[in-house]
């Protein structure tokens, strides 16, 4: 059996394993199937959204919030879907979903289940201003993509808590939080797969839209993905290298911080941009970790 083999058949192993959180909840599924279907209306979504009182209420307090910049208080979950857009009410949805996923103690000395929430929450609001800085007019989807980035691990978590354990225990991390070792060189020795290989799997089972299962499955290295297929990949990995450089930031899969060159042309952003949003990053970091919560 050549390598590759083996490394899908243990990870289609291990999405089998974790059943409960390889399957979405049943409204979020009805919504993205909602969104996806280009008859359905807002009253529609509506309809749907209404029977969940604790969605209700986080997608009008994601309406309110300086995220989205809208006038006034809004009440209404109609008019909070009209006003955001089918879109956006299905991305706050899966966010919903996703915050679940992440709940849990600490694992052991440098690894949490939060911790890695936290650092999703930085990495998809830096993508989102990533986005809207370039006017790529795909904020909410790069929020969405930076958020579920490094969902592998939480794959890892739930197939085989020891692994993991070994996985971290196996890295080093200095006074300013670098790591010895690159978190995706472990993971193979000790799983036969990286977080990038469980993500994409987790999102093909998820049926995301194919930008999801490339982002999670090559946010570290973007440009090995087709010319045409790579700039929300791209986008992720710049927006990740922004979030770790956070203070307290999760970082064990990223040795270096230094954002090479070659994926700043590909999205075309300059350093001054990077530099902009860099500058701006931990103020909305914790408007959005406020926002989720």
């Amino acid at each position: 059996m050549s390598e590759l083999t083996a490394q899908k058949q243990i990870v289609t192993d291990a999405i089998k394993e974790i059943s409960h959180i390889a399957t979405l909840p049943e409204i979020t599924v009805k919504i993205i199937e909602l969104v996806e279907d280009p008859t359905s209306t807002a009253q529609d979504l509506n309809n749907v959204i209404s029977n969940d009182p604790a969605l209700c209420s986080r997608i009008l307090k994601v309406v309110n919030s300086s995220f989205y910049g809208l006038p006034g208080q809004i009440g209404s979950i109609n008019r909070a879907i009209v006003l955001l857009g089918l879109n956006a009410v299905k991305n706050i949805a899966i966010s919903a979903s996703m915050a679940k996923l992440f709940r849990g103690g600490q694992l052991c000395e440098n690894f949490s289940a939060r911790d890695i929430w936290m650092h999703a929450i930085a990495t998809g609001t830096a993508a989102k201003m990533i986005a809207d800085k370039l006017k790529m007019g795909v904020g909410d989807e790069a929020f969405l993509a930076g958020l579920t980035h490094d969902i592998g691990m939480m794959v890892e978590m739930q197939f085989d808590r020891l692994k993991l354990v070994d996985v971290v225990n196996q890295i080093n991390v200095g006074p300013d939080g670098t790591p010895d070792r690159d978190m995706r060189e472990v993971e193979r020795e000790v799983f036969g797969a990286d977080h990038q290989a469980f993500g994409k799997a987790l999102c093909e089972r998820w049926k995301f839209p194919e930008a999801f299962a490339q982002v999670t499955g090559f946010h570290h290295n973007p440009l090995d993905l087709p010319t045409g297929s790579r700039s929300m990949a791209c986008l992720v990995y710049v927006a990740d290298h922004l979030a770790s450089s956070l203070d307290r930031a999760f970082r064990l899969d990223l040795p270096s911080l230094e954002i090479d060159g070659s994926v700043l042309d590909e999205i075309h952003m300059t350093r001054d941009a990077l530099e902009d949003v860099r500058a701006r990053l931990e103020e909305e970091v914790d408007d959005v970790a406020a926002m989720l919560s």
